[in-house]
């Protein structure tokens, strides 16, 4: 028995929504909450990819001298059994001198509205810069994180107006849970 063909519109939305449904089920799990991490001095180390998008402002300062100040927001997946959560919304703000390097701030936030709070040094910020993270805290299944990560800025976009897009290329770290706050 042959089935009548759907109108493509109709077959476009059905694509659409198994290949969603499919990236759910690969990427989601189980779908509980992930499990609090046990706290005290057992590291946990990921892995894990960050797109972001925001805002880059310059200040030419001569020459080939420049400062910017950075502010970009994206999606964090992180990997392996030891991972704090398995994704994130990934805030970053910082400062980058041609001359003096990075510093900036980040906070990641989970699903649940927990964060894990970080600053950020490195390199001049460009493609392929270097920047490590060093976690400093957070808030509900995060409090008294400590650890570190590192990983590699790469633009993919750069626009004139001041757009920017990119990507951590080969992010990895480790975290450590200390004791909730009462």
């Amino acid at each position: 028995m042959k089935l009548p063909l759907m109108p493509t519109r109709s077959r476009s939305v059905h694509v659409i929504a198994l290949a969603l449904m499919a990236g759910a089920i690969a990427c989601g799990g189980d779908g509980a909450p992930p499990a609090q991490l046990p706290a005290g001095d057992q590291w946990h180390p990921f892995t894990g990819s960050w797109t972001a998008s925001g805002t880059r402002h310059t200040l030419h300062l001569g020459g080939e001298h420049d400062a910017a100040v950075i502010d970009v927001s994206g999606s964090m997946l992180l990997a392996g059994p030891g991972k704090p959560g398995r994704g994130f919304r990934a805030d970053a703000i910082g400062f980058a001198d041609d001359a003096e390097g990075f510093v900036g701030r980040a906070v990641w936030t989970d699903e649940q509205g927990d964060q894990v709070f970080s600053s950020l040094t490195g390199e001049r910020v460009g493609t392929r810069s270097h920047l490590t993270g060093t976690f400093t805290g957070g808030t509900g299944r995060y409090a008294g994180a400590t650890g570190e990560y590192q990983f590699e800025w790469q633009y993919l976009i750069e626009a004139e107006e001041g757009l920017v897009q990119g990507r951590a290329v080969g992010l990895t770290g480790r975290v450590r849970i200390g004791e909730p706050a009462p």
